[in-house]
């Protein structure tokens, strides 16, 4: 029981929660409307915190390992979503799921958790910074640009509007630059807040989540989405997750990677962003299609860091006797 209260995440908890509260009372008429301006707001603040956040003396200091972070960035951006779209082939997977799953495979990396679980796994923790980092703020122009390219009417989506070009520059680059261009002043106040800040960055994520499934459960969502459906979901996840991790841990070994950036490699290319795919698909979406949309990394999140988690304390493990028994030797 103690190990099921430690893989959980207290954040998953919360999204849960307000994804309850907008089924039993979804924002609607000026209600709504309210919702998403408020909403928009937490966007522009998360990406201005991403921005603030964000060192170049950690980017600097890992950034030699040019050959880990194209791996890194070749299995987020390139690998993931060619899983996503073979996935979206399979003729059982019903279309706003395939949708879905497709935009999951298109978001960047995590940052704070693929940091911690590197660090835990005893791996090149500069590194995993650097990784995480350039996969975050890559992504913020190459999943549009992703989402422009593979959702297509045809497919899975729709192409970028001109007002979705408009909300990406206003709305998440714009921010982010300000922010950290503006780091030498507020990255202190940052540092010492970070605790606090991390409390506003969540609360973003969860007016986005509130505002986008309130439009989805005014538009019907519960009733296309079968418990049976949400079964089929879980388990493709899981299935997207063991394919990728094996994935990184076949490339790592023929890239020859050393054992700490190898861990790297499979933890920041396994992990995908629940953090930026909110913001992201709140721009690029008509507000009733955000919250199937979302469906899949909301699920995708829980398990991943659950697995991870597994990972990282075996990884550690191991490290850790290896070096005892070389301290006996």
């Amino acid at each position: 029981m103690n190990r099921l209260r430690q893989a959980l995440d207290p954040f998953l908890l919360l999204l849960l929660a307000t994804v309850a509260l907008a089924s039993l009372l979804p924002a609607r008429g000026e209600g709504a409307r309210i919702a998403g301006i408020v909403a928009d707001a937490g966007i522009v603040l998360l990406f201005f915190l991403h921005g603030a956040k964000l060192s170049r003396e950690a980017i600097w200091s890992g950034a030699k390992a040019w050959k880990l972070h194209l791996a890194t960035l070749g299995t987020t951006f390139v690998a993931f979503p060619l899983l996503g779209l073979l996935v979206g082939r399979f003729g059982f997977v019903p279309q706003d799921m395939r949708a879905g799953l497709l935009f999951l495979a298109l978001l960047p990396s995590t940052v704070q958790s693929s940091i911690a679980f590197t660090a835990i796994a005893r791996g090149n923790v500069a590194a995993a910074v650097v990784s995480a980092s350039f996969s975050n703020l890559l992504g913020i122009f190459l999943t549009p640009l992703l989402v422009a390219l593979l959702m297509q009417r045809s497919g899975s989506g729709s192409l970028i509007s001109l007002s979705s070009v408009e909300g990406i520059v206003l709305q998440l680059l714009l921010p982010f630059v300000v922010g950290h261009l503006l780091r030498p002043w507020i990255g202190g106040f940052v540092t010492r807040h970070k605790m606090m800040l991390g409390r506003v960055d969540r609360g973003s994520i969860l007016l986005v989540v509130y505002a986008a499934f309130s439009a989805a459960v005014v538009e019907g969502l519960w009733s296309r989405v079968s418990s049976e459906e949400l079964l089929v979901l879980a388990g493709l996840c899981i299935a997207m997750l063991v394919v990728i991790l094996l994935f990184t841990l076949m490339l790592g070994r023929m890239l020859g990677l050393s054992r700490e950036d190898a861990i790297v490699l499979q933890f920041c290319g396994s992990k995908k962003s629940l953090a930026s795919g909110v913001p992201i698909a709140g721009v690029l979406f008509p507000a009733a299609a955000v919250g199937p949309i979302l469906l899949p990394i909301m699920v995708f999140h829980q398990i991943q860091l659950m697995a991870c988690a597994m990972l990282a304390r075996r990884y550690g493990a191991q490290a850790d006797a290896k070096s005892d028994s070389e301290s006996d030797s």
